[in-house]
Parts: structure tokens; sequence; C-alpha cells
């Protein structure tokens, strides 16, 4: 048996994607649409408190294309606080314009050689920031669930823990080019959700993305031993952009 790789835990990651039934919301008087509107901000806005408070993290993302109009992103301590969230968003009127067109479960994953041995990792505070991420409010953000393959003579499973060690090292080089540029949070979801990991990446310049994941699959760890899942990009946005994104202008 090959050994497998310890790792390091944050927080619960739960990304919500959302399309707007644009026909049902029109469809309705505009003071009527104002009244719904206000409510699910002010669900929202406590989501916002609390993470001013510092014990959570959550944003608001326009999504490009036909997959989702809307993410919503929360990073919790407890898989209970992630359901609570995503609970207290479909008990609002809003929701029933809402249909849910993808959701991911996972959680803050590290690397445990990055903690010192026999050490607590929220203590120390270069890992602290890592395992409880705070969201940007600005530019870009793409998401995308992967698999490490394992199947026939790429199975990444089999494969001896120094070579995996090696390969990731190798595949950790390119992210290290693009330092400043692009943020990755890596999120475990084996047993929780039907891929592996869960990666989202922040940039101020979307373009950066393409160039990102374009040369990592000639790197083998993604050439040989990856597969991947649909990808969602788009834009982040506050409150206040949310509100005139769902107005038709009345």
């Amino acid at each position: 048996m090959s050994e497998p790789t310890k790792t390091i835990e944050g927080w619960y990651a739960y990304h919500e994607f959302h399309t707007i039934d644009w026909a049902s919301w029109r469809s309705i008087d505009p003071q009527e649409r104002q009244r719904i509107f206000s409510a699910f901000l002010q669900v929202l806005a406590t989501f916002e408190q609390e993470e001013r408070d510092g014990t959570s993290s959550f944003g608001v993302y326009a999504i490009a294309g036909h997959k989702a109009d809307l993410l919503f992103l929360f990073f919790r301590p407890t898989l209970d606080e992630v359901i609570t969230c995503k609970n207290h968003i479909a008990k609002t009127e809003f929701a029933d314009y809402l249909q849910t067109s993808y959701s991911y479960t996972s959680i803050v994953e590290l690397s445990s050689y990055l903690a010192k041995p026999g050490s607590n990792p929220m203590d120390d505070p270069s890992l602290k920031p890592r395992l409880q991420p705070l969201q940007e409010k600005s530019g870009a953000i793409c998401f995308y669930p992967m698999n490490k393959r394992r199947s026939g003579d790429d199975n990444w499973y089999m494969l001896p823990m120094p070579e995996r060690i090696e390969l990731m090292r190798s595949h950790g080089l390119i992210g290290r080019d693009y330092a400043g540029k692009v943020r990755q949070i890596v999120t475990g979801s084996v047993g929780f959700d039907d891929w592996e990991w869960g990666v989202t990446l922040y940039a101020q310049d979307p373009l950066q993305f393409k160039k990102l994941v374009y040369e990592m699959r000639f790197d083998e760890v993604s050439a040989r031993y990856g597969d991947f899942g649909d990808f969602y990009v788009g834009t982040a946005i506050t409150l206040s952009d949310f509100e005139a994104l769902i107005q038709f202008g009345e």
C-alpha cells in the first residue's frame, strides 16, 4: 500500500452556484421586487458582518456563461454552519427566483509538512490565513473541481510517496511564477463531494487564469494524472453591484 499524504484542515468551504429565473422575477411588481430583494440583502449583510467579526468569510460573484449567474461562496469553521448559511438563503423569498445549478462542499486543505511537528497550525501566523482564508472583494474568480487519476499505469494513488512529493514540487514551481498575479485556495472534498479537490483562484486580471491553467497542462501532474470538472469564471461584486444587477431600470 502506498503511503497516504497527511494534511491539515481549516475552514469548510461551500460554493453555491445559481441561475436567476429572469422571466418570473420580471413578472412581479417593481415595488414587490424591491421588498423581496431588500430582505435578501439583509441576510447577505449578516454574512458580511460575520466576516468583519473574523468568524468566517463570504463572497458574491457574477458568473460568466450559461452555467450560472451567481456564486455565493462561504468559508465557515464547521459543516453545521455551512448548512445553516445554505438554509438562510433557501428560506428567503428571493430564493424562489433562484435555481441552484451546482454546489460544492469541501474543506480548506494544506500539506502537513507545512506545520511544525507538535504545533497547532492555527497558532502559526503564516498558516492561519491560509487555513481561514478571506476572500477577494474585487477582481475575478475561477473555480473548478478535479481528481487525481487512478486507472491503469496512470494511478496516482499507487505511486510511492517520494515520487508524488517530487511531482508536486515541480507542479508547485509553476504556480510560484504567478505569485502576486493569481491567488489559489485548494479545498479537499474526498468523502464530501463527487470530486476530490476544488480549486478556487483569484486574480485582478482574469487572463492570468488561462495562462496559469494552460501552462500547468504541460506539467506531468496535470497532463498524466489530472482529471478536471467544469470551470466557472466570474467577477466579485458588492451588495450594491448585486442590487444593480437584478434591477430593470424602472
